[in-house]
């Protein structure tokens, strides 16, 4: 990747943070994945800028309001610098899933505004989350698909582990965050 901006996109809840049966509708509601915050630790210190992408419904369906979810986002950056980690950005689509906009996984329009933001070639994105919206957004972008098994398809793993639905071709299964780290840490060229 040369002198590129070596980029990942994190989905929040279910890959950075755990799911909420309720939605995160307060700060305190956020709670990172175990090992979520050091792996990104890790990537930043191996170069990698990390960008969050979310769908927030909650936003368009008036569960809670903006300066609620940049509360959230506060709890969520002060959480990773205590682990001596960073997200450049978060990046979320505010509408509801009836609203058919653009931005909303599986859509690949957030994943299109982080490229053009940062100046980076969809191709060269990883693209890391916990539901077949997120692999299916970052297929459909052009993006490279990480998926976790540790949020919303945490039901794929271990003894009694189903069986993991189609998935887009290319796309790399990890079992969470930290795996991930290990992987793209182990396999990065730079």
């Amino acid at each position: 990747m040369g002198g590129t901006v070596k980029l990942i996109v994190l989905d929040r809840d279910g890959s950075l943070g755990q799911i909420s049966e309720d939605f995160v509708r307060a700060p305190e509601d956020w709670v990172p994945q175990s090992g979520a915050l050091e792996a990104v630790a890790r990537l930043n210190q191996a170069g990698w800028r990390v960008v969050v992408a979310s769908n927030q419904s909650g936003l368009g369906r008036g569960l809670f309001d903006m300066a609620t979810l940049n509360a959230v986002h506060a709890r969520m950056h002060k959480l990773l610098a205590g682990a001596g980690a960073r997200v450049d950005a978060v990046f979320v689509c505010p509408h509801a899933p009836e609203d058919g906009c653009n931005c909303r996984k599986p859509e690949p329009g957030l994943l299109q505004q982080i490229g053009q933001r940062y100046g980076v070639a969809l191709a060269d994105i990883r693209a890391v989350g916990d539901s077949l919206n997120d692999v299916r957004a970052a297929a459909t972008a052009g993006c490279q698909p990480h998926l976790l098994l540790c949020g919303l398809l945490s039901a794929h793993t271990g003894p009694d582990a189903l069986p993991l639905p189609p998935l887009p071709d290319g796309t790399v299964v990890h079992a969470d965050l930290a795996a991930f780290a290990d992987f793209l840490l182990a396999t990065d060229k730079v």
